[in-house]
This record gives C-alpha cells, structure tokens and sequence, in this order.
C-alpha cells in the first residue's frame, strides 16, 4: 500500500488489507483520497471496471467514521434502478466494516422495505433523482428528518444524466435538497473518459461553483492501445446471428444493438440456431431483466443481446466478446461497451462491429475513426430547460405545500435553471391554474392535479414521459410491454408477438386495463416499437466524410467485407467530398444536393437558414441537403454568402413530445424545441468553408 492510504481511517485501511486484500490501490483510487477527504467537490473519471465506485466510497467511509457521521450522510445516485440494485450488496459489504448499513430506495421497493428504511435510516442510500423528488414531496416522509444529517452526494454515470433533461432535474432536486437540510453538501461525479471534464465538474456544483473542485483522472493508456477491434459487413439480423453462432463457441458474449426491435429479431435469430440467448430492454419486465443478467453472469456458453441497459456498469460477470450490431452514434457509447470486456487478469478489451447495411459500415468506420485518434464527445446539457423550470416550480409548492411569491427563486441558488423568462413561465401557472395564490403565497392549482396528480403526483416527479404500452402477461407472470399498434393492425391469423426472444399467442386483451394474455407459441412473431434516430453529431459525420476521402480507422482491423463496401461507397460518394470544404453536385436533372457532412443539427439550421435555396417539404439528413433543382451556381453562391443564421421551424409532434410544454407559453414551449434542435456554431463554420461544384 502506498503513503495515500496512511490518511483514511484505520478500520477502513484493515478492511482493505484484510476483507478486500488488496496489496495496492488503483491510481484512480489513490489519487482520490485526499481530495476527498478535504471535503472538496471531485469528477472521478475512469474506465468501465476503473474502481470508480471504491474511489469515491473508500474515502467517504472514512471521513463518516472520522467525523462521526450519523444518520442518512451519503446519498449514492444512479440512472438505472437496476445498477442500484447491482451496487447494493457491494457497498452494504463495505459500510458493514464500520457498523454500518447500504440501502435501496426506488420505484420498485415495497412499503414495508421503505418504512424500515425511514425508522433506521441507512448510512448510505442508493436511489434515483426520481425517488429524491418523491420522498421531498411526499406526505409519508419528513425530508428534513430523513436527510438531516447528508453530508456527500455520489452521482454514478454522471454522463447519462448531464446530456439529457434529467440531468437539470437532478441538479434542481440537489439544489432543494441543500437548501432543506442547511448546510452544503460535498459532490463527487463518477464517470467513463469525455471531452469537457472540467465543465462537467462546474456543472455538477450546479448554483455552487465557488466551492473547491477537481477533477481526477490518472493518466490512460491510448485509445487503441491493447484493443482487439474488428469491423465487419454481414447484410442483414439472419447473417449477423449466422456469424455470432459460428464464431467463439464456449465464450461468453454480450451483443449491443440499437434499438428494442432489433434486440427481439437478433435473439430469436439466435435461439433458432440453438444458442443460449437472453435479452435486456427497456420494455421487458424487470423480474424478465434480472433473471437475463443473473443467468448470463452464472453462464459460460451464452450470447445476451442488450440496448443501451446493459452499457451503463451492470455487472454480468467476466465477458469474453463484446458484439456491436451496426453502430452508436457516440464515440462515449463505444467506450462504454467496449469497457465491459477485457475484465480479467490476461485478457484484452475486444469489441467486433456486425453492420447489416452499408450505410452502417461508413458510420461505424467514422465512429472508429474518432475514437482511434482519441477523441471523445463533450457532454453538454440541453439548452433553456424552461419546461423543468416549471415541473420544479410545481414540485416545490408539493414539498413545502406554500411558497413565498417573492422567495421562490431563492430554492435554486445561483442554478443556471430560471432564465429570463422564469417569470413569464410562473404567470402562466398562476393564470392558467397549476397554480393559486393567497395573498404572498402560493400552492398547487387544481390544473396540476389534474394533469399530474395521479398516485399523489408521481408522473411531476420524472422528466420524461413513455408512450403507453400494454402490459405482457403469461398466466401471473410479467413478460413485459408492446405499443398499442401491436395488438390494433389487422391481423389474418392468430396475433404473434416476439417478446423476449421468444414468440407468444396472444390469447386475451384488456382493453380497459392495457393487459394482454399470452401463451408459447412456435409461430414466428413480430416486434414492433417506435423508434427515432436522433441523427449524428458534426464531429461523427465528419470523420465518415474523411473515411470517403480514404481514411481507415488506426488500429481497427477491416474485413475484406467491410474493406469491398468502403470501397463501393469511396466511389458512390466521390463526386460528394471535398477534402477542404464542402460539394456540390447534381444526380440528375430533378436533384442538386449541398454535400455539408456537418451532421443533422447543423444541417437543420442552415435549411432554415437557406429558404430561398434549398428545397422545400426535405428531411434534412446527417450528410446533405436537397437544393432547388432549377438554382443556378450564381444563386447557390449569392445565397450562401448572405445567409441569416435562423432556428428550425417546429412542429405540434415536437412540442408535444417534451413533457411539462402544456405548463409553458406556448412560445416558449416551441422556442425550447427550437433551441435543441439547431447547431448555430457548425452551420456557422459550413457556410465559411469554400464550395466545390462537382459533377455538374
């Protein structure tokens, strides 16, 4: 053990000689202590399997030991309810050396577990930003007794929250809950390697950005240094699961795919050719997920096909193979996959790309490209959350049952949530009745009962809302959800779904309740989910337009699959890049299209930016955009030189799609919607590169 160790507590520094009996720390984790003991705010990055969760703990148990913390002091904080339920029986184990207990708190606890929860209070709780929100408005708990002795906030995967809304949400909510107990609170973000540490670190402190911080993260070896990548064209769900039963037979393979759908077809594919396949989405059930994840991990010979549920540290156990079906849109998304192998002592971190269709192959490649050179996205937070402006502005008056008219404002600190027009969002509130008032105060309106009172307000306290599914049931059992269009389109035979790999009759439907009955089935099924691609970034498709002008990914070996299709598509596109700006170039008399490879946001913007010359009624893509069949070189030019930077036009689907708009302006709402959909900088930049007409 090195000197670093010498600073925690000695129960903690003989549990990990003697419990754990471990020789030394990890550099993450030693570089940890000290920080964290001085109570300082830290982002503590490291790979998957870094030992990012003892790193931030270790210390924290030590300083509770030290400083005689008593009570609920740690909250650890996750995105998955599941990554809760995995960390539990580890860090139980690691508060039980000082006489001390790890508990889970979340949508899934029962009633009695949370009330044993509120008599003895755990030293360390393990929930979402979803169950905070709940417990400070619930009537069933007092959040000034529960959390009156908190004193450091663990935020795991703090990337999965901090690029979406749920991330405003959760610093709100922290924002409140320091305010409640009335004394700061030390933050500590666990995270995989991204672009903008430091501003990620800031936006952790949330309105306290005066507190000290740091940001540790020992030095990494290069991206692809002791990396097995293969990159591979099969054509097609059948020829992919044909290659992944053919190939590491005994071996233990996790297999990524892109969409619930495709995670349904894949493992039914590969159950046909007799291989032990489990499955992990968002729609089955969660007895349906643990089960998976608890067979796969006790499993050898076995193949598990997961969404983005099993990116994000889960533990399954050592893998062998890591399988990527076609590609991420993000070069962080890789990094975590990839980082669930490679775990044990000898082996390598692995991952073998599988795309069925060509256009995957160019993406795949360009998101090799970046990462091989070292790049990672910066993770930003959604601009103008206005919308979570007036969720929190609601659940506030839940938890105190009356605010302050003039106080409000002072439950968020310095938190950039409440811009310019927060006060334009509390007067539509109050006037359109999610709000009252009686004299200086204000409380719940019956407009938000309404809308949100169900089950005491329980849909207020999540961010995001799912489209409604009908519940899978087998006899009692769970399987898991379908959409509604399942079970409403015409159907000649009997009605089959594919559900969890497997294919189900569906003997009985609820309407009222949203259950349907189903038995086994040797019938092939149908899966069937919505699903938006939400388009690449600038950096992605750029990367994909230097593979077109011959760039191949360092350290990532090609088929000669992959290697004859980037080559078929060097060619398509050779009249659509210019090596130091962008092209133009006409396919036939009725298509001119501007080559931007600037991705989909900026190509959004400059579409409404360019009225008068590009096409009308066109989905911009991530590579392109469509053009007036009949513009002349001189008007292209005229036009792109005198440009007007202009937002993307929104649709009713848009604004309706964001939850809590019907509790904003309508303006606001689509101005929200607007703001997230363009990327001013990078259109910015296309519309300075030099244009190139080619093929004309």
């Amino acid at each position: 053990m090195t000197e670093a160790i010498d600073a925690l507590h000695p129960a903690v520094r003989y549990h990990l000689a003697n419990t754990l009996r471990w020789d030394a720390l990890r550099p993450l984790q030693e570089a940890a202590i000290a920080p964290i003991l001085a109570g300082e705010d830290c982002l503590l990055l490291a790979p998957t399997a870094g030992g990012k969760t003892e790193a931030a703990v270790v210390p924290l148990l030590s300083r509770m030991a030290e400083e005689g913390w008593q009570d609920t002091s740690v909250l650890y904080v996750c995105p998955l309810r599941a990554l809760l339920n995995n960390l539990q029986p580890r860090l139980n184990s690691y508060a039980a050396w000082l006489g001390r207990s790890a508990e889970v708190w979340h949508g899934d606890v029962d009633q009695p577990a949370r009330q044993r929860i509120l008599r003895e209070r755990p030293d360390i709780l393990l929930t979402t930003p979803e169950s905070i929100e709940a417990m400070l408005v619930s009537t069933k708990v007092d959040p000034r007794v529960m959390f009156s002795g908190l004193r450091a906030i663990v935020v795991d995967e703090i990337h999965a929250f901090a690029g979406d809304d749920r991330g405003w949400h959760l610093l709100a909510v922290l924002e409140r809950l320091t305010r409640l107990v009335g004394h700061p609170v030390q933050r500590i973000g666990l995270s995989a390697t991204v672009g903008n540490p430091e501003d990620l670190l800031a936006w952790l402190q949330g309105g306290a950005t005066a507190r000290p911080r740091r940001v540790i993260a020992p030095a990494a070896a290069s991206a692809s240094a002791d990396v097995d990548v293969t990159l591979d064209y099969v054509g097609s769900v059948v020829n992919a699961a044909k290659v992944i039963a053919a190939l590491h037979e005994g071996e233990k393979r996790l297999v990524f795919v892109e969409s619930r759908r495709r995670a349904e077809e894949l493992g039914a594919a590969l159950r046909e050719r007799g291989i032990n396949t489990f499955l992990s989405h968002s729609s089955l059930s969660a007895s349906e997920r643990r089960r998976s994840e608890a067979a796969f991990a006790d499993s050898t010979d076995t193949v598990i096909v997961a969404t983005s549920t099993l990116e994000l540290g889960i533990d399954v156990g050592d893998l062998d193979r890591v399988i990527q079906i076609d590609s991420p849109a993000r070069v962080s998304s890789f990094l975590q996959r990839i980082g669930r192998s490679g775990r044990r002592m000898g082996s390598t971190r692995n991952c073998l790309f599988l795309c069925t269709d060509e256009n995957s192959v160019l993406q795949a490649a360009g998101l090799l490209e970046r990462w091989s050179s070292g790049w990672v996205e910066p993770v930003t937070a959604p601009p103008s959350p206005r919308h979570i402006a007036a969720q929190q502005i609601m659940a506030l008056c839940l938890q105190e049952n009356r605010v302050g008219v003039n106080t409000w404002r002072d439950w968020w600190g310095e938190l950039p949530l409440l811009d310019e027009h927060a006060d334009e969002i509390l007067a539509f509130l109050r006037r359109e009745g999610y709000l009252e008032s009686d004299g200086d105060f204000m409380f719940i309106g019956p407009q938000a009962e309404r809308k949100f009172g169900r089950r005491y307000f329980s849909d207020l306290t999540a961010v995001f809302s799912a489209a409604p599914e009908f519940t899978v049931l087998s006899g009692r059992e769970e399987v898991g959800t379908i959409e509604d269009a399942v079970l409403t389109e015409e159907s000649a035979g009997p009605r089959i779904i594919l559900l969890g790999g497997r294919s189900w009759q569906v003997t009985h439907i609820d309407w009222a309740r949203r259950r349907c009955q189903v038995e086994p089935t040797a019938l092939s099924g149908k899966a069937r989910w919505g699903f938006s691609r939400g388009g690449l970034s600038f950096d992605i498709t750029r990367a994909m337009r230097d593979v077109v002008l011959g760039v191949d990914p360092l350290g990532v070996r090609l088929t000669n699959r992959a290697r004859d299709v980037l080559s078929r598509l060097r060619e398509v596109h050779a009249h659509h890049v210019h090596r130091d700006g962008t092209a133009i170039s006409r396919t036939g008399r009725d298509e001119l299209r501007w080559w931007t490879w600037a991705g989909s946001a900026a190509n959004r913007t400059l579409q409404a930016s360019l009225p008068g010359a590009v096409a009308e009624q066109q989905r911009a893509d991530d590579r392109s955009l469509r053009l007036r069949p009949d513009a002349s070189r001189d008007e292209i030019i005229d036009a792109i030189a005198n440009a007007m930077i202009t937002q993307p036009s929104v649709n009713g689907a848009s604004v309706a799609g964001l939850k809590f708009a019907d509790a904003l302006p309508p303006d606001l709402a689509t101005a929200t919607i607007a703001q997230r959909l363009e990327d001013q900088p990078h259109a910015k930049d296309v519309l300075s590169e030099p244009i190139v007409f080619l093929n004309e």
